[in-house]
């Protein structure tokens, strides 16, 4: 069964601007642009927008025309601003107007690597803590000292204002609020399409020491994490990953760190907390009940980091999310 489409679907307002990478905008345009009548939700109207009906120049040799100003902007549900051209340079006034007028009239204003820097000139980061990538984060602070910059998250959630990392951070920002709209369930369907992990914490460390090492059948820390998704009712030690590994304890305690920016424990913790949420919003099961299928020994263990994960309660949650 069909649902019926509202009036109106909830707008979503991306900048285009000359000189930006594609990659960003890209991300944007797949979560938020494209039609997904399989999922049975109503889905998004997205808008691109610029401050210039000219032809932009993107990296890689291309330009791209958007069909909206920035007035359309400035009246979107969720406006997102994915990166800015230059992190020296001043952002200029019409696009700063155009953000705060949206702040004003109750939008969600998000940013995606260098697009903090905008949201920043426009007054809208001062007092709150924010983040960026890493690589940015000194610069941000120095330029904007009324803005707390936590350069070690993935992204910053303050419901009205939220901040990313760099590129693959802005796709699990992206993954965040859709989960916000729509629940795990259709967040985790959207995350299947896109091939990319479901759920991230945002707390959860930007990669500044390592790149990301590609995942194959010969990697060992990836072995273990699959083995360990398909165990998590059960007891799970650092001894059994790197067992699973083929590593010494140390050894994989290091690899882990270095492939996902978090440690073996907290990672399982995570997966945990994401494996309830299509059962809190599926069934009727008591609280404990799911908190101990997916691992968890004890109801107040899994409430202590259900709420610190989700910054909320696990019935809240499903309060928020249950599927009628």
């Amino acid at each position: 069964m069909l649902v019926p489409l509202p009036a109106k679907l909830p707008t979503v307002a991306v900048l285009a601007f000359d000189g930006m990478a594609p990659f960003e905008l890209g991300c944007v345009v797949e979560v938020f642009g494209l039609p997904r009548p399989e999922l049975q939700v109503p889905w998004y109207d997205l808008k691109v927008c610029a401050e210039s009906p000219e032809p932009l120049n993107a990296v890689g040799g291309f330009t791209l025309r958007a069909a909206h100003g920035l007035d359309v902007l400035a009246s979107s549900d969720t406006v997102i601003v994915p990166g800015v051209s230059d992190v020296r340079g001043q952002v200029s006034e019409e696009l700063v107007a155009a953000l705060r007028q949206a702040h004003e009239r109750g939008s969600r204003l998000v940013s995606i690597c260098s697009g903090a820097f905008a949201l920043a000139a426009a007054g809208l980061l001062d007092g709150r803590e924010v983040t960026t990538h890493w690589r940015y984060a000194d610069l941000l602070q120095r330029r904007f000292p009324a803005v707390r910059v936590n350069p070690d998250v993935l992204y910053v959630d303050h419901g009205d204002v939220l901040t990313s990392a760099g590129s693959a951070a802005g796709i699990d920002l992206l993954i965040h609020l859709v989960r916000k709209d729509h629940g795990a369930t259709v967040a985790n369907d959207v995350a299947r399409r896109l091939v990319v992990p479901p759920h991230r914490e945002g707390g959860q460390a930007q990669f500044i020491q390592a790149a990301v090492t590609p995942v194959d059948e010969h990697d060992g820390v990836a072995h273990a994490m699959a083995w360990a998704l398909g165990n998590l009712a059960r007891p799970i030690t650092v001894a059994q990953l790197a067992a699973v590994a083929c590593m010494s304890e140390r050894t994989f305690i290091r690899r882990f760190k270095q492939q996902t920016g978090t440690s073996p424990l907290r990672w399982v913790i995570s997966q945990r907390v994401a494996a309830t949420l299509p059962l809190l919003e599926s069934s009727d099961a008591p609280v404990e009940e799911i908190g101990a299928a997916v691992g968890f020994e004890s109801p107040v263990t899994f409430r202590h980091h259900f709420s610190r994960t989700m910054r909320t309660s696990p019935s809240a949650y499903r309060r928020a999310f249950a599927l009628s």
